[in-house]
């Protein structure tokens, strides 16, 4: 049979042209494509994977070294060759698919992530003929992967390390997570929270907190609101412990819950500290509810906020109801009292002093009895109030047996006095004999101006009006002992104490003189009126500067000076000091006994006189001995009643 060569032609061309193709297709494909003999020999590299080694197959002929030992040992990666080759070598005796990630050597030296596949083609008869592979870099993703594998890691870490016990749950609520400390701290592991049914369980619960936290769960899964709770957990090496869980929901981009993300920490010693506070607490209130005095606390700017059993059962009134706590307080003062308490308590919450007073409280029944308050205000560590607290008891029976006693006092002073003549006349006396003293002296005194040469006339007659002034005060004295003896009432009118001092001073002016005694006076300016019997306090004054003369006259050497001062003492009233700088006195405590002297020629009467004087006018006299050298005498006198705040 005779074929034309010219009928080939158009077949060769259009094969060539094919394969021509099919080169062009293979080397553009973005891939290494490769292809092994049945024994694993090497036979072809496309171009892109030429281009990627640097070397073509035949560039891997060596003497005595097969072409794939040789290939294997020029591109793979020295760590991964061994694998590589072992597992080509498996595919190759068994026909199965081969796959592998190595690394593969680039044409400048640099080795990067591959991941090759490969797969046998058979003839008719099913034998391998070739093997066609093809690998495809996946260095990035590689690294990627490694450094997603790494963060992993670090979260991981960071969850085990956080002081706290860190879990997640389904969007159904199942337990799906727990990190390492909830091992290691509680023992608890992930299937201790799975049902054998798949639910959740809350066996690691104690069973008084199981459905609580059960109903709570289950709200927030079916609402999708956070979970908070607070329950007392199981431990596997000792008893439970409280802890607090928090939980909320991750959602996607549609808001469906994706997960839930809890945390537990431990609040054990926080929930034990606070009971302990609670007992302490309830102990407290019981013990103040117990003390058989009202007890009261106020807010520094003086609002009422707590007041004791004993109180609200004197009182009256409800301690559940707050507003009748802070309003009662203003209802239950004697009318007689109401203003002095709240002008004092005040002042106290004003300057921070504290708070000591006596008054009339309205008990429940409506009978006012006598309290004896006080308050002390609570500090910070800045020194600010943060609160008053104070305490009332009553003193009714104490008051009125005080009362009685003075009453029986008066009557037995009254007798005393009636029935002890001698006494009543040394005390007339004393009181008489300073005027009469002062008349002789001055008539003395005035002879001695006439008898002069010239007579002073003027001296003289100045010396007469204080003889006239003298005989006065003597028959005043004399009015009052007597008014005194009778029980009559003294009238007491607002006078300038002192002017009252300054007059007084003239008065004993040439005697202090005579004396070598100068006398300082030490006045406060603006000192409101006291009420007051002028002649009275005039005689106190007059006694107490001749006792400070007196006490100065065995002084040899150094100033002989007497002080008086005048101040404001409290809000109702004023305080006058006599101070000098004698030899003060050996006993103070007796310094007030009748007839109790250290005179040589005195009485004893003086003090006594002076203070019986001074607390008839409401006020009060002491002593005391100073610090370096002589002793003082101070009395008060309550301010007129007008002129009191």
């Amino acid at each position: 049979m005779q074929i034309k060569v010219d009928d080939h032609k158009p077949v060769e061309e259009t094969l060539r042209d094919r394969e021509w193709e099919l080169s062009q297709l293979v080397d553009l494909v973005p891939g290494h494509l490769w292809r092994l003999t049945p024994d694993g020999e090497p036979t072809f590299f496309n171009k892109r994977m030429v281009g990627f080694l640097g070397l073509d197959v035949a560039d891997a002929d060596r003497p005595g070294v097969s072409r794939l030992q040789a290939v294997i040992e020029a591109v793979i990666h020295p760590d991964d060759a061994a694998e590589f080759g072992e597992t080509l070598r498996c595919s190759l005796v068994t026909g199965k698919d081969f796959s592998i990630r190595y690394r593969l050597r680039r044409s400048d030296g640099v080795y990067r992530w591959m991941s090759s596949r490969a797969e046998p083609m058979r003839d008719q008869a099913g034998h391998i003929v070739q093997w066609y592979g093809l690998c495809h870099d996946i260095d990035d993703q590689v690294h990627a992967e490694e450094a997603l594998r790494r963060s992993e890691r670090q979260l991981q870490q960071l969850i085990d390390a956080v002081p706290a016990l860190i879990w997640c749950m389904t969007p159904e609520g199942i337990p799906c997570y727990l990190n390492k400390r909830v091992s290691d701290i509680t023992g608890i592991a992930l299937e201790d929270l799975i049902a054998p049914d798949g639910a959740r369980s809350l066996t690691v619960i104690h069973p008084d907190d199981r459905d609580a936290i059960d109903r709570a769960l289950a709200r927030s899964i079916e609402t999708g609101e956070p979970f908070v709770g607070r329950y007392r957990q199981c431990r596997s090496d000792g008893p439970h412990r409280w802890v607090e869980s928090r939980a909320e929901p991750l959602r996607d981009e549609a808001g469906n819950i994706l997960q839930w993300y809890g945390v537990s920490v431990d609040i054990h010693d926080l929930m034990t500290v606070q009971q302990t506070l609670r007992e302490r607490e309830r102990e407290l209130s019981l013990l103040v509810d117990m003390v058989p005095s009202n007890l009261w606390r106020l807010t520094p700017e003086g609002e009422t906020t707590l007041a004791n059993r004993h109180m609200a059962d004197f009182l009256g009134m409800d301690l559940e109801d707050k507003q009748q706590l802070s309003e009662v307080f203003d209802t239950i003062f004697h009318p007689d009292d109401v203003e002095t308490v709240w002008d004092g308590l005040a002042r106290c919450l004003r300057t921070g002093e504290r708070f000591s007073m006596k008054y009339r409280l309205r008990r429940a029944d409506g009978v006012y009895r006598w309290m004896s308050g006080r308050a002390a205000p609570l500090r910070d560590e800045s020194g600010r109030i943060v609160q008053w607290f104070g305490l009332c008891h009553d003193i009714d029976d104490q008051v009125h047996a005080e009362e009685a006693l003075r009453r029986t006092s008066d009557r037995l002073a009254q007798a005393t006095r009636a029935a002890s003549l001698a006494e009543l006349s040394a005390s007339i006396a004393h009181e008489v004999n300073q005027p009469l003293a002062a008349i002789v002296a001055n008539s003395h005194a005035c002879h001695r101006w006439l008898s002069a040469d010239p007579p002073n006339i003027d001296r003289a007659k100045i010396t007469a009006e204080r003889i006239t002034r003298d005989a006065n005060s003597a028959a005043d004295v004399v009015g009052r002992i007597r008014a005194l003896f009778r029980q009559t009432p003294h009238a007491r009118l607002p006078e300038d104490a002192n002017r009252l001092i300054s007059e007084v001073c003239r008065f004993m002016a040439d005697e202090t003189a005579a004396r070598r005694v100068r006398i300082k006076t030490n006045l406060e300016l603006g000192l409101p009126s006291a009420a007051l019997d002028r002649v009275q306090v005039q005689q106190v004054l007059v006694n107490l500067i001749r006792n400070g003369v007196d006490a100065m006259d065995t002084v040899v050497g150094g100033a002989r000076e007497l002080e008086i001062q005048s101040a404001r003492h409290g809000s109702d009233a004023i305080r006058i000091e006599v101070r000098d700088e004698g030899t003060g006195f050996e006993d103070v405590e007796r310094v007030f006994e009748p007839f109790f002297t250290t005179k040589q020629h005195g009485m004893g009467m003086g003090l006594a006189i002076c203070r019986s004087i001074v607390e008839s006018h409401g006020g009060r006299l002491w002593t005391a001995n100073n610090e370096t050298r002589g002793a003082t005498v101070a009395f008060t006198l309550p301010l007129e009643a007008s002129e009191a705040p």
